[in-house]
């Protein structure tokens, strides 16, 4: 599979500095920070919920982990870890687990992690397990039209 071209389209006509970085297969997001060359908070993972009937893009920095209570706090919902087939169609240009994090592209709602506003740089999986994306963060939170909230916690 190739990168979506909705999400090249959509940086282009953004007119942001983008890099694209072709990488082995991955498939933890610790895993993809390090061969990316970036820190777990650098790099943004991409978890799928569901809220009652809707599914929610979380994206949070790799070395975060999801909140259950503050996720439910915001959505209004006891969110649950969404199974592959409840998402799966809404990405059809994308392997499964390396959606990018835009989700309006896909028409699903977003949050984001406030976890990544002391970065410079983030990096993100571009819909495929061997490329990768970077980018400024300032010009992704401009054009990611999520809602930021703060929703993750460090690991251990």
């Amino acid at each position: 599979m190739k990168i979506p071209d909705r999400l090249i389209e959509f940086l282009n006509q953004s007119q942001v500095h983008y890099e694209i970085v072709h990488h082995p297969v991955a498939f933890t997001a610790q895993e993809l920070a390090a061969i990316e060359g970036v820190k777990g908070l650098e790099h943004a993972k991409v978890v799928m919920v569901k809220a009652e009937t809707r599914i929610v893009m979380l994206v949070l920095p790799a070395s975060y982990r999801v909140n259950w209570k503050r996720v439910q706090a915001m959505t209004g919902a006891v969110p649950t870890l969404a199974a592959e087939a409840d998402f799966k169609a809404l990405f059809p240009d994308c392997e499964v687990g390396t959606m990018p994090p835009f989700g309006h592209l896909y028409g699903v709602e977003m949050l984001l992690d406030v976890g990544f506003e002391q970065n410079t740089r983030i990096a993100f999986e571009a819909g495929t397990h061997s490329d990768a994306i970077k980018m400024s963060y300032a010009d992704f939170a401009r054009l990611a039209q999520a809602r930021v909230a703060d929703f993750a916690e460090k690991l251990h």
